[in-house]
């Protein structure tokens, strides 16, 4: 996979999305839209093309719910196999702080998806879509198991990879909400009153609660890229996990 290089620049609280005002959130947008996407890679195309095929290319309320259930794990996938690691490294304390703390950082984000999910499906819930439950219950699901135990060998076998996956799905995710905003200009009038405003963040329309996710994402994307930009740790987790790995067949 081909991604930017550039250095990488995170907020002070890279853990917790920042939340914009209306005006930010307008920039983030432009910004998002003036930015070529990532070149992705084959498993990430492979990704892409199955949620097309089966949701269509078209973007929508229902389709971004299923993104956002799939979204999630593999953040789940880092935080298991970052415990794993911390039960053989605990003695070297510089190394168990480091990862601790990437276990912290992996479960903010999961718990920002997690939002993500909520919200959207709340919104669909409001509007009454159907959603049968093979295509947007069963599949998804499957979807999501398949794409778990990817991001949980990659992370494994080869970190950076994971990583790099994951980078690649959070931009597909960051263009495509920024371009649903300007699907909907009816949205920058319409109020979003949601359950979950006091958790996530009070928004002034609908266009700005989908801007902030859109930015959530980017902040996502930011992370993952980040974490390519260490390499003791990168180098330290890569031989834990492989010493881990080595073990595995003994255990079964």
């Amino acid at each position: 996979m081909s991604v930017v290089t550039a250095p990488v620049t995170l907020p002070d609280s890279a853990a917790c999305p920042p939340k914009l005002s209306a005006a930010a959130l307008r920039r983030a947008q432009s910004e998002t839209l003036r930015t070529p996407r990532f070149r992705y890679s084959a498993p990430a195309r492979l990704l892409f093309w199955m949620v097309d095929l089966i949701y269509g290319r078209q973007r929508s309320l229902r389709k971004f719910v299923v993104l956002e259930i799939v979204a999630r794990v593999p953040y789940q996938a880092w935080e298991r196999a970052a415990y794993g690691t911390l039960t053989r490294v605990h003695p070297r304390l510089r190394l168990a702080e480091r990862v601790f703390e990437r276990v912290v950082e992996t479960r903010a984000q999961q718990d920002n998806e997690q939002f993500h999910l909520l919200i959207l499906e709340e919104l669909a819930q409001h509007q009454g879509l159907a959603r049968p439950f093979l295509r947007f219950r069963l599949l998804p699901w499957l979807l999501a198991v398949g794409y778990y135990q990817l991001s949980w060998l990659l992370y494994i076998c080869w970190p950076a990879a994971s990583y790099r996956l994951n980078a690649a799905f959070e931009d597909h995710a960051e263009h495509d909400y920024m371009l649903f905003v300007t699907e909907h200009p009816e949205w920058e009038a319409q109020p979003y009153d949601g359950s979950f405003q006091a958790s996530y963040g009070h928004r002034g329309s609908l266009a700005d609660l989908f801007r902030q996710i859109g930015h959530d994402e980017r902040m996502h994307k930011l992370e993952s890229l980040a974490a390519l930009d260490e390499p003791r740790l990168r180098e330290d987790l890569s031989a834990a996990l492989a010493a881990r790995s080595q073990r595995l067949p003994h255990l079964r």
